[in-house]
């Protein structure tokens, strides 16, 4: 009688034995790890390069006496750096930025007409910069923008108005296409030999390509 309770017992074991292999693993599950969603939002510097080219016609002036001034549609290279800071609401970008400008757009016509030297049509300088709100929509890497601000050059002050196209081809890097209008007070200045004559007007057009490095904000 004890052999058989024995065995029963031995065979019970060995049944709840494989049974209990037979069972699902209780090991918890890897976690899973998320990949953060792009967001436009954080701090940015950056470098661009472009055109610029005179816009006004340097309210050209002749005088029979004297001569011919002529007008001041010049322009050349322009190129900077940039550095601002972007938030994205939902699919809507608000931002801020500011840049320096080296412009190399000439400077109209000169001539020496007997009486006096006179330089310059339009007050075009070899320099300007902005400080500029940006607001646009983003779809998500690509980012379309309008741009409007304060320009400034030395101590003459204006405004810039323009918009354009952002493209994030990482998490930090971006490249963008801009064109700006911009219109500073300061004018040309000459001198006839008899006082100062001034235009109080420098516009210009810009159209530049920059790249952007931008801090990770998570």
């Amino acid at each position: 009688m004890k052999k058989i309770l024995l065995s029963s017992v031995a065979l019970l074991g060995l049944t709840v034995g494989a049974a209990a292999a037979d069972l699902p693993s209780r090991t918890a599950p890897a976690p899973i790890m998320a990949v953060p969603v792009f967001t436009w939002t954080g701090f940015y510097i950056g470098v661009n390069a472009g055109y610029g080219w005179n816009t006004n016609n340097g309210n050209g002036y002749y005088d029979p006496a004297f001569g011919y001034y002529g007008n001041g549609n010049d322009g050349g290279f322009v190129g900077g750096a940039q550095a601002g800071y972007n938030y994205q609401i939902g699919q809507f970008v608000i931002g801020v930025e500011g840049d320096v400008q080296y412009a190399d757009r000439g400077h109209g016509d000169r001539g020496y007409y007997g009486l006096g030297y006179y330089y310059g049509d339009n007050g075009s300088n070899d320099w300007f910069g902005t400080v500029r709100a940006r607001a646009g929509v983003a779809f998500d890497r690509a980012l379309i923008y309008a741009t409007g601000g304060f320009a400034f050059n030395g101590n003459d002050g204006g405004w810039a108005l323009g918009g354009g196209l952002e493209y994030a081809f990482t998490n930090n890097l971006t490249a963008k296409i801009e064109g700006l209008y911009v219109n500073i007070d300061n004018g040309g200045r000459n001198d006839y030999g008899f006082g100062y004559y001034g235009h109080g007007k420098d516009e210009f057009g810009v159209v530049r390509a920059g790249l952007n490095y931008k801090f990770s904000s998570y």
